[in-house]
């Protein structure tokens, strides 16, 4: 039932434009769109220092995570602390809970990355379960990974991006863990925006173990996930590809 709720086809899709509490992490004050009305039902945005979250009570995970990733946040690294937590900020009938990742066989996946948090107050608050997705362990570790170091590359050689990172949930047989039902995505991608270039492209990957991923538009991107990231920019911006970086291979 809950697949279904989330998942069924309908015949009308409607917009759902909620107004922000925390523009300054949106390209031009504006969160995205959900353009998808199954995508809808007990999403809620989560303010932090350094990020924002579209956070669904259905699959208990975010939409997605969005930031304004600049060169003076990530200009001294700080060392990773784990501080994974529940979210108190959302009931627990509707978040994700330490033990449901618990021998899951899945990892805790960061969608707006530790490492691009500048205080210790953000980078605690990147570890909160309403910014994580169950991943697969390699992907976790390997390419996605490696995609979020090339896109901290990138926002250090243009000054600033904008980058929203969100999951994916296609089919009718989708997995869940725990005894909240967290629900697996098949895929992760992050949506990346240059204010200098006035471009935009997205890395696509299946949560799944390999280093294959894809580099799309932001308007196949937007098609995809049934959301509308960037609701000020026009159809031709949005089809302009930024050059993303290719990630470095292992042991290079």
């Amino acid at each position: 039932m809950l697949k279904h709720i989330l998942f069924s086809t309908l015949t009308a899709v409607v917009l759902f434009a909620a107004n922000t509490q925390c523009p300054s992490h949106y390209l031009e004050g504006n969160a995205p769109d959900i353009v998808n009305q199954k995508l809808t039902p007990k999403s809620k945005e989560l303010c932090y220092e350094g990020f924002a979250v579209m956070h669904s009570g259905i699959t208990k995970t975010p939409l997605w995570s969005a930031e304004y990733l600049t060169r003076e946040k990530i200009a001294a690294p700080l060392k990773r602390k784990d501080m994974f937590h529940p979210e108190s900020k959302l009931s627990s009938s509707e978040r994700a809970e330490l033990s449901d990742y618990a021998r899951s066989g899945y990892d805790r996946g960061h969608m707006t990355p530790s490492a691009d948090m500048g205080t210790e107050t953000s980078q605690s608050e990147s570890f909160s379960l309403a910014n994580m997705v169950p991943q697969d362990h390699s992907n976790n570790t390997g390419i996605w990974s490696q995609l979020e170091g090339v896109t901290r590359h990138l926002a250090n050689k243009e000054g600033g991006i904008f980058v929203v990172t969100g999951a994916m949930f296609k089919g009718d047989k989708l997995k869940a863990i725990g005894k909240n039902n967290v629900l697996v995505p098949t895929q992760v991608y992050k949506v990346i925006f240059s204010p200098k270039q006035q471009k935009g492209a997205a890395y696509l990957c299946d949560n799944v173990q390999g280093d294959a991923y894809k580099v799309v538009s932001i308007a196949e991107i937007e098609t995809l996930a049934g959301i509308n990231f960037f609701p000020k920019l026009s159809k031709a911006q949005k089809e302009k590809m930024l050059e993303l970086l290719a990630p470095k291979k292992r042991g290079k």
